[in-house]
């Protein structure tokens, strides 16, 4: 696989790939979703809602981790997560101006 030329793209269009490149993975909408319906933080209780194996869940806490997008407290011998809210609301900003401009195409080829 090729080098990826992230030199020649804007610091903005870099992050927004990287965050849509953590984001693209059924597991970590459903990781997401969960936390998000539970309006608090969570301890291991993913791998009995999702049915994936712990190691699996782990993998993909880590890349939400990465992003920021969640965080996460040791207690004792678990970890509990949470919504990042002011990463959560960093993205959302990042989303709606990416899709701000409408598209309308006179003739598609």
């Amino acid at each position: 696989m090729g080098i990826t030329r992230t030199d020649i793209f804007s610091e903005e269009q870099n992050h927004l790939a990287t965050v849509l490149k953590a984001l693209a993975h059924p597991a970590r909408i459903a990781i997401l979703q969960y936390i998000i319906k539970q309006n608090a933080c969570i301890c291991n209780d993913l791998v009995n809602e999702l049915g994936l194996a712990q190691a699996t869940i782990s993998q993909h806490l880590k890349e939400l981790k990465n992003i920021g997008i969640i965080k996460g407290n040791i207690e004792g011998a678990s970890i509990c997560y949470c919504i990042n809210e002011v990463v959560w609301k960093e993205i959302k900003i990042e989303l709606n101006l990416f899709f701000v401009d409408n598209v309308k195409i006179e003739k598609c080829c």
